[in-house]
C-alpha cells in the first residue's frame, strides 16, 4: 500500500500558474499571429492613401486593378491568421481543461470531505470561465493592444499633431479602461460571493424538497434564500450600470475622435499640408489603434470575471494539494489501534471525540452503542480514514489509516454510513463501487449481504438502474445493497453504522446471518447500533458517552457493569410517596 503527504513544498503553490505557462509556446505562436495580422492591418489604411493619392490622380486602372488584388491577398492573408489564432486558443483552452478537470474534481471532493459543505460546482464553472476567455475574442485586445503604439507611430509619419491627438484620445480610453476597472471590480466581487452563498443555499434545500414539500416550508424557504439573491441583483446591476455609462461614454469618444481626427486631416489637406488619402489613412489607422482598447473596456466584465475564477482556483489548488503517493506496504490484515483520538466534525474547531483509546485485533467484532450524539458517527469516520483528527491518531496494521492512499486502501475497507449514499446506475455498479464489474464478486457480496434473492425481483436484475441517490429504492432496499457494497471484494475492517435502522424481520435476519458470515471469515468488523439483537455477535463492546469512553472491553463484561450500574441507580432513586385520596391508596 502506499500513503500520500498532504503538504508540498513552496515550489509547488502557484500550481495553476505552472499549467498556463507550460502553454508558453502557444503563447508565443499567438503573439507572432498577431504581431503579423496588426502589421497587415495597416494594408487598409495604405490603399486608401494610395487611391485618393496616385490612383485618383492618375486615373490609372491598371494601378487600381493591382492595388486591390494586392490588398484581397493581404486580407485573406490576416483572415487566415485570425483563424489560426483562433484555433490555437480554442486547443489550448481544452488541452487546459483536459489537464486541470481531474485536478479541480479530486480538489473540490477534497474541500467537501474537509469542510463537509460548500458549493461543489463553483469550482468547476470557475475552470470553465477561465477556459471561455482564454478562447474567447476578449484575450484578442491584450495580444492587439502593445501594437497600438505602432499605429501611432504611422500617424505621426502622416503629421506630428495627428500624432499628438492621436496619443490623447489613446490615453483618454485608457484612463476609461481604468475607471472600468476600479468602478466594477469590488461590486462585481462582491456579487459573485453572494451569488455563490445563494446557490449553495438553494442547493442544499433542494436536496430536501420532499420533507419542504410535506410539511409546507416552501415559503419559508424561499424568504431566506430571497434577500440574498435580490442583493446579488442589487450588487451586479449596480456594477452593470457602471460599466454601460463607461462603455457608453467610451463608444461616444472613440466615434467622435475618428470623426475629429477625420477634420483636422481635413483641415491639414486644406491647407496642402498633408494629401487626402494621408486624411482617410489617419483616420482609420486611428480607428484601428484604438480598437482593442475599445474591446478591453467591452470585454472587462468576462475578464475581471475570469480573474476572480482564476483567484478562487490557485485558493482551491494551494489549500488541498494534490496528494502524493509514497512507499508500498503489504496489504492490510485489520488490526486496528485508536490512540488519543480527539475530534470533530471538518470545519468546526469544537471536538466531538475526546482521548479515546482501545485496541481491536484481526477477526474480532466491535459493538459502539451509546446515546445519540455520543460521537459514534464521528468514530466511524475516522475508523475508515476519511476525516482528519484534530489530535492523536487511528492506525491499521501500524500505519495511520489516513495516511494511506485512498485508491490503494479502499479495496480493503467496507463502510456502510449511516445516511445511505449511493449513486446514479446500476445496482451491480454500485456494489462493484463502480469499478470494473465482477459478476462472481458482485453475486457473492449480494449473498454475504442476504440481498440476492431480493435484487433477482427487480425489473432487470442485476442491471436495474436505481437512480439518482437511489431514489427507485425503498430505504431498506438502500441499506442491504449498501451492505453488498460494503462487503464487495472482501474488505479486511468493515464499519457498519446502523446498518439495521431501515431494515424490517427479513432484512434483520439476514443482516445477523451475514455478520456471522463476515466473523467467521476473521473480518475486523465495527458496528455501530441501538438494538441488542446484534449485541450476541460481537467479542467487545465500546460505550461512548459525551464523546468519551465510559466503557469498554469484552461483551460479557461490559454489559454485566452496564446492568449493575442500571440496578444501583435504580436502587438510589427514592420510592414517591404513597397519596391516600377517599381511603384510596394509590
Amino acid at each position: 500500500m502506499k500513503h500520500y503527504m498532504t503538504t508540498r513544498g513552496l515550489t509547488e503553490k502557484r500550481e495553476l500558474l505552472r499549467v498556463l505557462l507550460s502553454f508558453r509556446k502557444a503563447f508565443f505562436a499567438l503573439g507572432i499571429f498577431s504581431a503579423i495580422v496588426n502589421i497587415l492591418l495597416l494594408v487598409p489604411a495604405l490603399y486608401m492613401l494610395q487611391v485618393y493619392d496616385r490612383v485618383l490622380m492618375s486615373r490609372n486602372q491598371n494601378t487600381l486593378l493591382m492595388l486591390t488584388i494586392l490588398m484581397l491577398m493581404m486580407y485573406l492573408l490576416v483572415g487566415l491568421l485570425e483563424w489560426s489564432r483562433s484555433q490555437v486558443m480554442i486547443r489550448m483552452g481544452n488541452v487546459m481543461d483536459n489537464r486541470l478537470s481531474g485536478r479541480v474534481f479530486a480538489a473540490t471532493f477534497s474541500k467537501v470531505l474537509a469542510l463537509g459543505s460548500g458549493n461543489s460546482s463553483q469550482p468547476f464553472h470557475d475552470l470553465t470561465n477561465v477556459r471561455q476567455f482564454l478562447t474567447s475574442a476578449g484575450l484578442f485586445a491584450f495580444f492587439d493592444a502593445p501594437w497600438t503604439p505602432l499605429y501611432i507611430i504611422a500617424i505621426f509619419i502622416i503629421h506630428p499633431m495627428l500624432g499628438v491627438f492621436s496619443i490623447a484620445c489613446a490615453l483618454f480610453l485608457l484612463g476609461m479602461a481604468v475607471l472600468t476597472e476600479v468602478g466594477s471590480r469590488s461590486p462585481l466581487s462582491e456579487a459573485n460571493r453572494v451569488y455563490n452563498t445563494a446557490s449553495s443555499f438553494a442547493g442544499v434545500n433542494f436536496r430536501n424538497a420532499e420533507a419542504i414539500e410535506a410539511m409546507g416550508m416552501l415559503p419559508n424557504v424561499k424568504r431566506h434564500w430571497l434577500p440574498r439573491h435580490e442583493t446579488f441583483l442589487k450588487l451586479q446591476q449596480k456594477a452593470s450600470e457602471r460599466a454601460s455609462l463607461i462603455h457608453a461614454v467610451t463608444k461616444f469618444s472613440r466615434l467622435s475622435f475618428q470623426s475629429l481626427i477625420l477634420g483636422a486631416g481635413a483641415y491639414l489637406a486644406i491647407k496642402d499640408i498633408i494629401t487626402p488619402g494621408g486624411m482617410i489613412a489617419a483616420s482609420i489607422i486611428m480607428g484601428r489603434a484604438l480598437s482593442p482598447i475599445d474591446m478591453a473596456i467591452g470585454t472587462w466584465k468576462q475578464f475581471v470575471s475570469a480573474r476572480g475564477s482564476y483567484k478562487r482556483l490557485e485558493e482551491l489548488f494551494n489549500r488541498f494539494p494534490e496528494r502524493e503517493t509514497g512507499m508500498s506496504l503489504p496489504p492490510p490484515r485489520g488490526m486496528v489501534i485508536v490512540s488519543h483520538l480527539t475530534g470533530g466534525a471538518p470545519g468546526t474547531n469544537k471536538p466531538i471525540l475526546r482521548d479515546i483509546n482501545f485496541q481491536a485485533n484481526v477477526g474480532e467484532v466491535t459493538a459502539i452503542i451509546g446515546p445519540s450524539a455520543s460521537g459514534k458517527s464521528t468514530l466511524a469516520k475516522y475508523l475508515v480514514g476519511v476525516w482528519q483528527p484534530m489530535a492523536g491518531v487511528v492506525r491499521l496494521d501500524g500505519a495511520e489509516i489516513s495516511k494511506w492512499s485512498r485508491e490503494e486502501i479502499g479495496p480493503y475497507i467496507g463502510y456502510l454510513p449511516q445516511d445511505i449514499e449511493l449513486l446514479d446506475g446500476t445496482v451491480a455498479q454500485n456494489i462493484a463501487r463502480f469499478g470494473e464489474v465482477d459478476s462472481e464478486k458482485v453475486v457473492q457480496a449480494a449473498k454475504i449481504a442476504g440481498v440476492h434473492d431480493m435484487i433477482l425481483q427487480f425489473p432487470n436484475g442485476y442491471d436495474t438502474q436505481i437512480g439518482e441517490g437511489g431514489s427507485f429504492l425503498s430505504g431498506g432496499q438502500r441499506q442491504r445493497i449498501g451492505l453488498a457494497r460494503a462487503v464487495y471484494g472482501d474488505p479486511v475492517l468493515i464499519v457498519l453504522d446502523e446498518p439495521n435502522s431501515n431494515l424490517d424481520d427479513a432484512g434483520e435476519v439476514a443482516l445477523v446471518q451475514a455478520l456471522y458470515r463476515l466473523k467467521s471469515a476473521q473480518r475486523t468488523l465495527f458496528v455501530i447500533t441501538h438494538k441488542t439483537s446484534i449485541l450476541s455477535i460481537v467479542d467487545k463492546i465500546l460505550l461512548l458517552t459525551n464523546g468519551t469512553v465510559a466503557a469498554w472491553g469484552p461483551r460479557n463484561e461490559v454489559l454485566a457493569a452496564l446492568q449493575r450500574a442500571k440496578e444501583q441507580a435504580a436502587a438510589a432513586v427514592p420510592h414517591p410517596p404513597k397519596v391516600v385520596l377517599k381511603g384510596v391508596a394509590r
